[in-house]
């Protein structure tokens, strides 16, 4: 039984990919199972928890649901199995006054553990897709605008955060944690370029056929970039008095917006 983690990290194509994923459900059937966060909801959030609190009952609980979800598959199922979800890594840096992935590597090794004892026969994999530092941490701030009361400006945003973008060495730490399963990576700015973009490189580790390969369609890119006047927009209500309700309805009401 073949198992590929895809758990990471925010904002490096990962929603791209499980939109692709879902766009091509029919064709991957007979070659793939995947999961995404609505089938292992328990574990993502157990796990983004854990990235924020450190309690050892939240880590409990993401072992747990992981153990409860190992069980329901069928290990005479030939089909490799994928599961994607960037919050199995935790919460993104920025939130919950995290301000790095450090949360990252111990997840991974308890899923590791769980796992594989879970399903002793298991031929377990991980993959973390990555980003250059500047595009990253400006594509962070746009999704805390948006999605939370961020007020820093994106210059001041980078350099607090400067440390978060060194995603290269979580996923060393990763390596080493998870050891001797393999660890996977491949930046953002590499698959891009690629005929199924973010996805390819998940394709060749899953080893798709090359028939049904060719058949698979690449969606346009998924949470892409605001324009910079949204982007504007957005800061200045955060900067402003509403209170938190009135602030995610005049988010919600801004005119639609270009993306970059």
């Amino acid at each position: 039984m073949r198992i590929l983690i895809h758990a990471g990290f925010h904002k490096t194509g990962t929603t791209t990919v499980q939109q692709a994923l879902r766009h091509n459900r029919a064709a991957l059937k007979p070659h793939l199972r995947f999961l995404l966060r609505p089938a292992m909801v328990a574990a993502c959030d157990s796990a983004r928890a854990w990235s924020a609190r450190r309690d050892p009952l939240d880590l409990a609980l993401f072992r747990y649901e992981l153990a409860q979800l190992a069980e329901s598959w069928d290990p005479t199922d030939p089909r490799p199995l994928l599961l994607s979800s960037e919050d199995l890594a935790g919460h993104m840096p920025g939130r919950h006054g995290l301000t790095t992935y450090d949360a990252t590597p111990q997840l991974m090794q308890v899923l590791a553990d769980t796992l594989t004892a879970a399903r002793p026969e298991a031929d377990l994999s991980f993959y973390f897709s990555t980003r250059g530092a500047a595009n990253w941490l400006a594509s962070c701030h746009a999704q805390h605008l948006a999605a939370s009361r961020m007020t820093l400006s994106a210059a001041d945003y980078a350099t607090r955060y400067a440390s978060s973008a060194g995603l290269d060495a979580v996923i060393d730490a990763v390596a080493r944690a998870v050891a001797p399963h393999p660890v996977h990576r491949t930046p953002l700015e590499a698959s891009r370029t690629r005929p199924l973009g973010p996805l390819d490189p998940l394709i060749d580790l899953i080893g798709l056929p090359a028939e049904p390969r060719a058949t698979l369609i690449l969606p346009p890119p998924a949470n892409t970039r605001p324009s910079p006047a949204r982007l504007d927009a957005l800061l200045q209500l955060n900067r402003g008095p509403l209170p938190d309700r009135a602030l995610r309805a005049a988010k919600k009401s801004l005119p639609p917006d270009t993306a970059t």
